[in-house]
């Protein structure tokens, strides 16, 4: 590995300054650890919350994460903004988005680099979008507009794909550096995303990683996947694989210490089983630091 930290070309300051991003080692919050977290107050730097299971719950969901927030830096993670949507950005939404996050003291807001519908019909899954100048500018326009609307910076994850679109001419990390410094957004490094595409479309994980401005890093998500021999898919249910974590310390040799996630969506084990798989992120993160002098 070399180079621990970018040095790409600064652009001009967004307008909203990119959130401190050292908050250490965290867990996607998931409701069968909720009163697992409660009581036991467990090792864990802080957490991030599905926006979507907040946004309108009340209740003892609602009642945990306001107490969890008074103990943890939380951050809040979207899956239905639909940035590369076609369709208008959605208001209603988007309010209930930033009360939300205005009651916990979210730390950041962030969702996907993708579209999750059309003609106002939800498919419930991150759709990837052509990477072309056309839709470079859409989505740069939209993100404007939500980080004024918010009143705070937009982050923005790279999700894992399948299919790609023939009039794309540029590839993804040249899109999402460009989104990024066009935008004024951060990013949120998806580490098992990257091998995950890199495995289903022929490209180099560490090439992608290393174009990337690091500097526009917030955040770092892990997560296992599902190898089925002739492509991956993105399962969140079982832990971190091998090439993963050598993307992983790759990542943080050029980003420096940054707010590292683990998600585990599918087969949720035992909370300490979570404890024992972000250990393995600490160590990583350890060396790829030694590696930096």
């Amino acid at each position: 590995m070399s180079g621990c930290r970018s040095t790409a070309a600064q652009h001009s300051p967004p307008p909203f300054p990119l959130p401190p991003n050292d908050l250490g080692f965290g867990v996607g919050l998931r409701t069968p650890h909720l009163r697992y977290v409660l009581a036991h107050r467990p090792p864990v730097d802080w957490f991030e919350a599905i926006s979507e299971n907040f946004m309108d719950s009340g209740g003892f969901p609602r009642h945990a994460l306001d107490r969890i927030a008074e103990r943890h830096p939380v951050v809040l993670h979207g899956v239905s903004l639909s940035i590369g949507s076609t369709d208008p950005l959605d208001f209603d939404y988007l309010r209930r988005l930033r009360r939300l996050a205005d009651g916990i003291g979210a730390r950041w807001v962030s969702d996907h680099i993708c579209w999750t519908g059309v003609a106002g019909l939800n498919t419930h899954d991150l759709l990837p979008v052509p990477f072309t100048e056309e839709s470079l500018a859409h989505m740069v326009r939209r993100v404007r507009a939500v980080q004024e609307f918010l009143e705070r910076p937009l982050v923005l994850e790279n999700p894992s794909s399948y299919a790609e679109f023939t009039g794309s001419v540029m590839s993804e990390w040249e899109f999402v550096s460009r989104l990024a410094a066009e935008s004024g957004c951060g990013l949120l490094l998806d580490v098992n995303n990257v091998y995950v595409s890199s495995v289903n479309h022929g490209f180099d994980p560490e090439e992608y990683v290393r174009a990337l401005p690091h500097e526009r890093v917030v955040q770092i998500h892990l997560a296992g996947h599902t190898h089925l021999g002739t492509h991956i898919v993105d399962t969140h249910d079982r832990p971190v694989a091998d090439p993963v974590w050598r993307l992983y310390e790759l990542a943080v040799s050029l980003t420096g210490p940054v707010a590292t996630l683990l998600e585990w969506d599918d087969r949720i084990p035992p909370f300490p089983e979570l404890l024992a798989e972000l250990a393995k992120a600490r160590r990583y993160a350890g060396a790829a630091r030694v590696l930096c002098g």
